[in-house]
């Protein structure tokens, strides 16, 4: 019964893992989402604006309080001046943002050019809106971008990049000379292009993030999606937006109104204080995170995997190649009862996880926990025979 578009699209990794880490009571290091929430100021705006009666349909666009406050991060943060009235729209977190995006712009028969591994919406919505997916591999160990790849991806029927930076699942932050040979493509070939930047301020000592949007020729043609759903702790308000030139916002708003219609009303003015009033709210996250990274990464060395230590993001990616398995994904499926702990196989982000660089022996492990949690979890690996 299911429809030609759906076919063939597994159901979330995300769901899958966490379903099976609820089950059998294992640690939960794969999906990502912190277990502490953001600051007590953003909640307490949420629950005045419900008891003040902000509970109905709130304007397609988002509310005036929020879409003003975004053009506000973006120019304070980027230098990007932005029409809240025109050049904003508020969804319903960032899958949302990249649904709406990849509906409102691609045609059947468009190319996608899309960095590989991907989060696994991008591989859903480019099918659904009828487009070709076109991978350029960040290969591993070091996950950086290729230009001459980038290059040859890009055909006459090329439409659209989709660029994820900072780059979940690799913790990769692209650097500002991969950032210009995407700019250089997308200028030469006239192309449209949509940054997914939920990480962006989540980045560790000696990276950081630079916008698309703010290089030379970049403004016109890029739709920059974000959220505050990883930066502030807020990951189940599911409130994002995306930003960009009027035309390219209004294809989103063109395809929103009849996915959510509309968004959240009485998150959006406690997501509006966040941005204004708890700006240094991800800056204080992405140093607890960078001390989590670092913990995690140390324990997954010691029980015998080879890690890449991120850039950026709440992931970090080790290769289990070493103890003996087929495959990452029947590494994680035996490991909760082999040391009640959950994590996330990276080859259901590749087209072709046994490419070169490719993810077949790759696994996805999230530091968004409390140490506690981390410690409990490296705890369980290093007393498990992880053999296969």
């Amino acid at each position: 019964m299911l429809a030609t578009r759906l076919q063939g699209i597994p159901p979330t990794i995300f769901s899958e893992m966490s379903a099976l880490a609820l089950r059998t009571g294992a640690v939960n290091l794969g999906q990502g989402f912190p277990d502490v929430d953001g600051p007590p100021s953003v909640i307490a705006r949420a629950v005045a604006a419900l008891e003040a009666g902000g509970n109905q349909y709130a304007p397609g666009l988002g509310v005036p309080a929020l879409r003003q406050a975004i053009a506000r991060h973006q120019q304070r943060h980027y230098g990007l001046e932005l029409d809240p009235d025109s050049q904003v729209v508020v969804t319903t977190g960032c899958t949302e943002g990249i649904a709406a995006a990849l509906l409102g712009l691609v045609d059947p028969g468009d190319e996608v050019v899309v960095l590989e591994p991907y989060y696994d919406s991008y591989v859903a919505m480019i099918q659904m809106a009828g487009g070709v997916r076109r991978p350029v591999t960040l290969r591993a160990p070091d996950f950086r971008l290729d230009p001459d790849e980038l290059r040859a991806a890009v055909t006459p029927r090329t439409r659209l990049l989709l660029v994820n930076t900072p780059h979940n699942p690799t913790g990769t932050v692209l650097t500002p000379e991969e950032l210009g040979a995407i700019a250089e493509v997308a200028v030469e070939h006239d192309l449209v292009v949509v940054t997914d930047e939920v990480y962006e301020h989540l980045t560790f000592t000696g990276h950081r993030h630079v916008p698309l949007a703010t290089l030379p020729g970049m403004f016109e043609r890029t739709l920059t999606l974000s959220s505050a759903g990883k930066s502030w702790s807020f990951t189940g308000w599911k409130v994002g937006w995306a930003t960009g030139p009027a035309e390219l916002v209004a294809a989103v708003l063109a395809a929103k109104q009849w996915l959510t219609f509309t968004s959240g009303s009485p998150l959006q003015p406690a997501i509006a204080l966040a941005l204004d009033e708890e700006a240094d709210y991800p800056i204080r996250l992405a140093g607890h995170l960078e001390q989590r990274r670092d913990l995690l990464c140390a324990g997954l060395t010691e029980a015998g995997l080879d890690v890449r230590v991120p850039e950026g993001t709440y992931f970090a990616t080790a290769d289990v190649s070493g103890l003996g398995w087929k495959d990452g994904l029947s590494f994680c499926l035996a490991l909760p009862e082999r040391a009640g702990v959950v994590a996330i196989p990276s080859q259901v982000f590749y087209d072709d996880p046994d490419g070169p660089g490719a993810g077949r022996h790759l696994v996805r492990w999230a530091f968004c926990k409390e140490p506690e949690m981390i410690e409990e979890g490296l705890r369980r690996l290093k007393g498990a025979d992880l053999s296969a």
